[in-house]
């Protein structure tokens, strides 16, 4: 194995007995680093099921199940590999009891949120109740609760969001329910004040591994704390030069703390990159020097000079779009731009980013890729489960696991329509909140009669019956044929199908919900099947589970595995979504100032509020040294001499950050008219050559 690593990866690789810190630069090898160590702990008498690999996304979490699968073979699937996230779900569903909290409590998603922060809050206005929510999670990241967020609130707005927090805390209370931050929060209180639990977990924990620990907030860094205890067995894998979701409570004070709360912290930097030439590499050196550090490296690579880092400009956005369009149809075609390449080689669509700040530069591009017919994707589009179809489904299978899920209870009662108007559910509201207890608990108090006509009384108990009876199925259906049949059926007898047709004028439209909702029962019966691996982390499944135990992971899904094929496309992504990928080509657009690095708060001027602007100044030049390492050949970086803003063009500048590149102006300049030329020159000798061939045959 060693023979695949270099020295500082096999330094880092090597060292298990006590805390570890790996400075791992951009491009040079941290996965291969952690599947190694877990290879590692194994063959120095560890047991898989005692190391745990944490990461950020499922999909981060799945490529390292793989990758350890294929280094080490089937004990893979003993080692804890997960997000953060679906390590809190581990912990809660085990020992959440210890808090009050039953095993099958519910995982709102974000719609839930913002329809409890609304009732908490006494707005319909679903804007003002997602601001709350996005201040409530910055407030639950660095670990405060309500009480603590009121006690420390400064002004009449921070006061306000408090006591929302606070109602919004008794609500999850009362659903038997918590959201994506008190994943973190909760297992991090519970392991704090229950000693017992506690040292289970940390004498089950031989050694955490964390990637992207530059990502980590306040509230997972005390979880991490107290898994590890004094014992310390633990890698953490980072780099401070690509911390660059601030704006989410991720924190370098984590970098920070690490020396001071474990002394015997040993340091080791990776800074060999296997990604990008030495052109890309020294213009991602130079722009992040201008950045405090909290260990200085400097990456380097072998893999050659290359071809120069380019700077273009545009005279608007659709220009812009237009000299992207050019680059990757000329470099496609095989065409040499510059003296670097040695033949004409053939890339595919995969090959090409465009990479931006933010989502609405996504849209002119797009544009002038259809015009092109050139095939795309936009990274980060709406995920499966966020698609309504599927999120009806979902609402059913979270109220067999959780009948306290209230929220679940209100989408699945009312979809399909069953002549339970808004008024009944008002009432039935009303009479659980005077007796404190879940709308579906109500629904079976024969006191509930008095308050409700007959028929609303009787068409509620019928819903609960349907339920309960679905639910005691559920709970006994175990394989994939069974699960799949369970489903259809289900869906068969609530007339869902129907319910599309009904909802949706366009037939079409209807007919491709009604396939999602058919390709997501297969994924369902798949997994009870025990045949694929559990996207969201909590578990390797690897054998035969009943579909109530599958229910129960569904809240954690963000994307379906199966649906991330690599297609032959061209990517269109944000910065921060393209962060951890990487491709041959790259174009970096809208690289201007007041885009990138983005407009600094208006109401500077006073300390405290410079260095805010300071620090997101820093941020934002991570962001774009995110953005030059993705390139593994080429990369372009364009900007434009005007912007649309409303209904007015507005003059631009190109961003400092270009200067700070320190690129030599002799060899950045290119010139898109020329290029353009030569692929109007090249697509008239196509054409002349295949009438040529059609005059023959």
């Amino acid at each position: 194995m060693s023979s695949l690593l270099n020295t500082p990866q096999i330094e880092a690789v090597n060292y298990v007995q006590g805390p570890c810190l790996v400075l791992a630069g951009a491009g040079s090898g941290k996965t291969r680093v952690i599947t190694h160590k877990v290879g590692k702990l194994i063959e120095v008498g560890l047991e898989p099921e005692r190391i745990a690999a944490i990461t950020f996304t499922n999909k981060a979490a799945t490529e390292m199940r793989e990758r350890t699968k294929q280094l080490i073979g089937k004990s893979a699937q003993r080692v804890l590999i997960c997000t953060f996230h679906a390590l809190g779900v581990r912990i809660m569903r085990q020992d959440g009891e210890a808090m009050g909290l039953k095993k099958q409590f519910s995982i709102l998603d974000s719609d839930d949120v913002t329809s409890i922060l609304k009732d908490a809050g006494g707005t319909t206005d679903a804007k003002t109740a997602r601001q709350w929510q996005w201040s409530i999670s910055l407030l639950k990241n660095k670990g405060l609760n309500a009480q603590q967020a009121l006690d420390l609130s400064e002004n009449d707005e921070e006061r306000l969001i408090a006591r929302i927090m606070g109602r919004y805390e008794e609500r999850l209370t009362a659903y038997q329910s918590v959201d994506f931050d008190d994943l973190i929060s909760l297992p991090a209180k519970l392991l704090r004040d229950h000693a017992d639990v506690r040292e289970k977990w940390q004498s089950t924990m031989g050694h955490v591994l964390v990637d992207e620990y530059q990502d980590t907030n306040a509230t997972q860094y005390e979880l991490l704390k107290l898994l590890v205890g004094e014992r310390a067995r633990f890698t953490a894998v980072g780099d401070d030069d690509q911390s660059i979701y601030g704006w989410r409570g991720a924190t370098l004070e984590n970098l920070q703390r690490l020396p001071i709360d474990f002394p015997q912290l040993k340091v080791i930097k990776l800074e060999q990159n296997y990604r990008s030439t030495g052109a890309i590499l020294r213009a991602a050196n130079q722009l992040i020097l201008p950045n405090p550090k909290l260990y200085s490296k400097k990456l380097f690579s072998e893999l050659g000079e290359g071809e120069p880092v380019r700077v273009t400009d545009a005279d608007h956005e659709e220009h812009e779009a237009e000299r992207v369009m050019a680059r990757i149809l000329s470099l496609r075609g095989g065409q040499v731009i510059s003296g670097t390449d040695d033949l004409k080689k053939y890339r595919e669509w995969k090959d090409f980013a465009v990479l931006y700040r933010a989502n609405h530069q996504a849209k002119v591009l797009e544009q002038a890729f259809r015009k092109a017919q050139i095939p795309y994707k936009v990274s980060g589009g709406q995920s499966f489960f966020d698609r309504a179809e599927i999120r009806d489904l979902c609402a059913w299978l979270r109220i067999w696991v959780n009948n306290d899920d209230d929220p679940a209870f209100l989408r699945a009662v009312t979809t399909p329509k069953r002549g339970i108007g808004h008024q009944t559910l008002q009432r039935l509201g009303q009479f659980a909140s005077q007796y404190k207890v879940s709308l579906f608990e109500a629904l079976f108090s024969n006191s509930l009669s008095t308050v409700l006509s007959t028929r609303a009384f009787s068409g509620l108990q019928e819903f609960g019956r349907c339920i309960n009876d679905l639910e005691y199925r559920a709970r006994h259906t175990m394989g994939q044929e069974n699960a799949h049949a369970f489903l259809l059926e289900w869906l068969r007898s609530i007339d869902y199908e129907k319910c599309l047709y009904d909802n949706e004028e366009n037939a079409k439209l209807a007919a491709a919900k009604w396939t999602n909702v058919l390709e997501f029962c297969d994924w369902m019966a798949k997994r009870c099947g025990g045949q694929i691996d559990d996207a969201a982390g909590v578990s390797l499944i690897s054998e035969s589970k009943s579909l109530l135990e599958i229910a129960q992971t569904i809240a954690l899904l963000a994307t379906l595995n199966e649906r991330e094929k690599d297609q032959n496309v061209v990517t269109l992504s944000t910065l921060h979504a393209a962060k951890g990928l990487e491709w041959p080509h790259v174009v970096l657009v809208g690289v201007n100032d007041g885009v990138l690095p983005f407009k600094p708060d208006e109401d500077a001027g006073t300390e405290r509020q410079d260095a805010l602007n300071l620090l997101r100044l820093q941020e934002e030049r991570r962001l774009m040294y995110v953005g030059i390492t993705r390139a593994q050949r080429s990369l372009v970086v364009s900007w434009t001499r005007k912007r649309k803003k409303g209904r007015e063009m507005v003059t631009m500048l190109p961003s400092r950050f270009i200067q700070e590149m320190a690129l030599e102006a002799s060899t950045t300049k290119e010139d898109p008219r020329e290029k353009l030329k030569a692929l109007r020159a090249e697509f008239a000798q196509r054409a002349a050559a295949n009438k040529l061939v059609l005059q023959n045959s």
